[in-house]
């Protein structure tokens, strides 16, 4: 597994999401009413449907009723955010680790 490109591939999903500034299922921090908890279900909302997209078009392929061309950025953009997803699990997961690991 390459993770000088998983991570690089994670912070360019990173800097795309903070480039766009209206994103339907996610909502700003500072916004009355929204939490973190919010932000992250839309998030997750998100990627899942992105993954469903890819896997749409996949199978639009194979049916013969997509080009080529959108199938292969729809899994590149699936392929994207399941990288950036498992590397928001493994720094979740690295955080928690240590935090067990602190003295009380």
């Amino acid at each position: 597994m390459a993770i000088p490109a998983a991570a690089a591939a994670a912070y360019r999903a990173a800097a795309q999401m903070g480039a766009t500034a209206a994103s339907p299922g996610v909502t700003p921090a500072n916004l009355p009413g929204s939490s973190f908890s919010d932000f992250l279900s839309g998030a997750v909302k998100d990627s899942i449907s992105t993954i469903r997209q890819g896997e749409q078009a996949a199978t639009a392929q194979v049916q013969g009723k997509a080009s080529l061309v959108d199938v292969v950025q729809q899994v590149n953009a699936a392929e994207l955010t399941l990288d950036t997803v498992v590397a928001v699990r493994d720094k979740v997961v690295a955080a928690y680790q240590s935090i067990m690991n602190m003295p009380i």
